[in-house]
């Protein structure tokens, strides 16, 4: 994570240890309560399977960010999987160190420390695993946590276009457009607890300029 500048000299963005997995674990609980957090064995699934894609960021020593993926080929899974197909329900036994896309499966931020661009720092230590291994591209499936303010109005795909378009802010598609991610589709029934988004999730998708 060299290539990264961060704003102050008391962040650090690093590669998860294993040491470091009961913090991470307490973090994920923290940011998206029991029902959606990842476990300590899912954390431990992942750094056995791909070390190389699972990042924190410490501020003054304390973890405050984390950051998972695996590596896959998106076409074996198409534009209507689930987020429990997609992640081996946060294990990525399926990860493909052949494939041509890393896929992202969490990035969380701790509440007490939002506004200092952690979710900016670890969407760039994402982007240089993704030109380090040559990867095509970053797909990702990310919550609209907002959109239950306007399920009586909007559908999903009509909430989305609105975000897109600057007249809805959502904390979460909002960031991911204005970080370069493009909008390939509104796909239902992908994480089952996640009431806020009523299950559904964007399709999101940054294409690798390096790629060759």
């Amino acid at each position: 994570m060299s290539d990264i500048e961060v704003a102050s000299e008391h962040m650090d963005i690093q590669r998860i240890k294993p040491e470091d997995i009961d913090e991470v674990t307490i973090l994920s609980r923290k940011c998206f309560g029991p029902d959606m957090a990842l476990t300590r064995e899912n954390f431990a699934n992942q750094l056995k399977t791909f070390p190389e894609g699972q990042v924190c960021l410490r501020y003054k020593g304390k973890i405050v960010g984390s950051a998972s993926s695996l590596i896959i080929n998106f076409d074996d899974y198409g534009e209507n999987h689930s987020y429990t197909e997609i992640s081996d329900d946060g294990n990525i036994q399926n990860h493909n160190p052949n494939g041509e896309n890393l896929y992202g499966i969490e990035v969380g931020v701790d509440p007490d420390f939002r506004g200092m661009k952690i979710g900016k720092y670890l969407y760039m230590a994402r982007r240089e695993i993704c030109k380090e291994l040559n990867l095509k591209s970053i797909i990702i499936g990310g919550r609209i946590p907002n959109y239950y303010k306007y399920a009586d109005q909007l559908t999903p795909d009509e909430y989305a276009s609105e975000v897109i378009h600057g007249r809805i802010y959502d904390p979460v598609l909002t960031f991911q457009y204005n970080n370069g991610f493009q909008l390939r589709k509104v796909m239902r029934n992908y994480l089952k607890d996640d009431n806020a988004s009523l299950t559904n999730a964007t399709l999101m998708e940054w294409h690798n300029p390096s790629f060759a």
